[in-house]
């Protein structure tokens, strides 16, 4: 099975990290977070993947040099302009063929971080194709649905039903639904015949509403863990939930190549492959990147580090680029 994983983004809220790294190849844990998306779409039965590609494709083909990322393969469409994200699933599709196949195909957006069970969203799926589903919609719930665009859909059903619209930002108090899109989709390949994928297109404002009308879109609702990782507080959040039993899965905080002084203080942190934390300094609720150094008697608190922080230096709520930190 294909899967179309949109990883085209600028990364822009996340800079100065992202000035070099697309925000897919970002650490999460002791991986990286399109990794561990591989892993989960792996684990769902994916077996070839292709990134729709537009910003900085360089690193992605130098960080997987085999084609292959945690045991999927890998295929490339980039974009030699910006597409939007049914234009850019749309080319993707195509560059392999997928237009010309009857076909069920997983789209995931790059960035998000979630328990979610690819096997059973594809399960649904296919459950639904019997009431003329051509593409099921993973939701999740929200505390304050005025910030996000509502999905409202038959919510008689346990497993969720048809999609009947879309609210965006709604005001509060008026409407039932406070599920919103999760960023993970099944389609069935008769959907690219509304991706043409030569222009750009939105499947959030444009495809999706016109499949929700035709009575084609369904829902997935679930209360799996889940996290938009494009901000920069929910990126370390991200990665401290992944080392604290937030997860259903989890990973080492600590890398065994780090090194780290003897009276340094560490705590609810990731610390990457060959960083380095001097004598004294303070690190909490944080993620140290793969060789970054934290100098002697620094203090770092609920921030991401790229570079260097200097001796003595204090980093609150920040990013530090490759530039460091003085």
């Amino acid at each position: 099975m294909f899967a179309v994983v949109l990883v085209g983004g600028f990364g822009t809220r996340l800079r100065p990290l992202t000035n070099d790294i697309p925000k897919p190849l970002l650490p999460l844990g002791q991986r990286t977070i399109l990794e561990c998306l591989m892993s989960q779409l792996s684990r769902g039965g994916v077996t070839d993947a292709v990134l729709a590609l537009g910003f900085k494709p360089e690193p992605f083909l130098a960080a997987f040099p085999d084609a292959r990322c945690a045991g999927v393969r890998l295929h490339y469409a980039i974009e030699s302009s910006p597409l939007d994200t049914a234009g850019a699933i749309g080319f993707a599709a195509r560059s392999v063929g997928l237009h010309e196949k009857t076909e069920t195909f997983v789209v995931a957006n790059g960035d998000i971080v979630t328990d979610l069970s690819i096997a059973a969203l594809i399960a649904q799926h296919r459950a639904n194709l019997r009431l003329g589903a051509l593409a099921t919609i993973h939701l999740t719930p929200v505390d304050d649905p005025s910030q996000y665009g509502v999905v409202q859909f038959d919510s008689l059903l346990p497993t969720g039903g048809k999609v009947s619209g879309f609210v965006e930002k709604p005001a509060p108090g008026t409407v039932s639904s406070r599920h919103v899109n999760a960023g993970t989709y099944v389609f069935e390949s008769a959907v690219l015949r509304r991706l043409p994928g030569d222009a750009p297109l939105s499947v959030e404002r444009v495809t999706f509403p016109a499949l929700a009308t035709a009575g084609e879109l369904f829902a997935y609702p679930t209360d799996d863990y889940w996290l938009d990782a494009g901000r920069p507080d929910t990126y370390v959040r991200g990665n401290v939930d992944l080392i604290n039993g937030v997860r259903s899965e989890r990973d080492v905080a600590i890398h065994a190549t780090a090194r780290i002084d003897a009276t340094a203080e560490v705590s609810n942190s990731v610390v990457g492959a060959g960083a380095s934390i001097a004598a004294g300094a303070q690190v909490v609720d944080s993620v140290i990147f793969p060789n970054a150094t934290i100098g002697a008697r620094a203090r770092v608190r609920s921030s991401a580090v790229l570079g260097t922080v200097a001796a003595d230096a204090e980093v609150r709520d920040a990013l530090v680029g490759a530039g460091g930190h003085q």
